[in-house]
């Protein structure tokens, strides 16, 4: 009796989980029928993102927002070669990735692409395929980023002008003077630094330059040896580096790095380096 007790509670049990799993079922397909009776085409033409859809090197549909983005009504598209919006040097690769986005999505890519008036404009592209009339076709979505290229190129050239200043030599005394590091340094950062300065030393015609790494806090071994190259370059053109401010844990950086300072006087500070080089201020206080 107790096990025809549980069978039947187990029963009842399943038997009200199957008709609230059939009742979902058929809540999901309703919803997935009205889905399927949504105007596709009205979706597109309400996307606020330029829409082209192209079949064999045939423009056969864009949307209001490509109207307005290209400058060009549809029927001054549609039957152009989509090619057409691109430069020479893309249009190659362009035509490998449509002859691929058949096969399924190709991944978004940054271009840049003409309008109707000739002008250019920078888009990320992404496309996919599908079918139109029992053929199969590439449906592009075209997204303007010359705002973001705008910014990042504004930041490339606020990145360069802080370089430019990072490499400032301080004049002190005829043909002497500091280069003060200041600041975090990535590889970029001490590449130019390399690049720069010997070119400077000799337009100011330098023949001595402290430098100071007092200002920096952390170095990694390549953005070391990418500063420590700098003496190199000098010593070929004649010019005596000092270093000072090196701190112990830079200075564990270069040893591990087997960077040999042997042959460079390194001082404590800029003070202790003038000195070395018989240079002393008097102490108005």
């Amino acid at each position: 009796m107790v096990y025809s007790f549980h069978s039947y509670i187990h029963s009842d049990i399943m038997a009200k989980l199957l008709a609230k799993v059939n009742l979902c079922c058929m809540g999901v397909n309703n919803v997935s029928n009205k889905i399927s009776k949504i105007d596709y085409l009205e979706v597109m033409e309400y996307s606020l993102d330029p829409i082209i859809i192209h079949t064999d090197y045939k423009i056969i549909y864009i949307n209001r927002a490509a109207e307005d983005f290209f400058g060009a009504e549809k029927n001054e598209v549609i039957g152009s070669n989509p090619l057409d919006i691109f430069k020479e040097s893309s249009k190659a690769g362009i035509e490998k990735r449509i002859k691929s986005a058949y096969g399924g999505p190709a991944e978004v890519i940054e271009e840049i692409i003409f309008r109707n008036n000739g002008t250019t404009v920078d888009v990320e592209l992404y496309c996919h395929p599908i079918v139109v009339e029992g053929k199969k076709a590439i449906q592009t979505y075209v997204r303007d980023i010359t705002e973001r290229k705008q910014a990042e190129q504004k930041q490339l050239e606020m990145v360069a002008q802080v370089n430019e200043l990072s490499a400032t030599l301080v004049p002190l005394l005829n043909e002497l003077a500091i280069l003060p590091l200041v600041g975090n340094f990535d590889d970029q950062r001490a590449r130019q630094l390399v690049d720069i300065v010997p070119a400077k030393v000799q337009d100011q015609n330098i023949s001595t330059l402290i430098i100071d790494f007092s200002g920096i806090y952390n170095l990694d071994n390549v953005v070391a040896n990418q500063l420590f190259k700098i003496n190199k370059v000098l010593s070929l053109l004649g010019v005596q580096t000092i270093i000072t401010g090196l701190r112990p844990e830079l200075a564990m950086v270069a040893t591990n790095f087997n960077l040999n300072l042997s042959n460079i006087p390194t001082m404590a500070t800029v003070k202790d380096g003038l000195s070395y080089l018989g240079i002393e201020f008097e102490n108005n206080n």
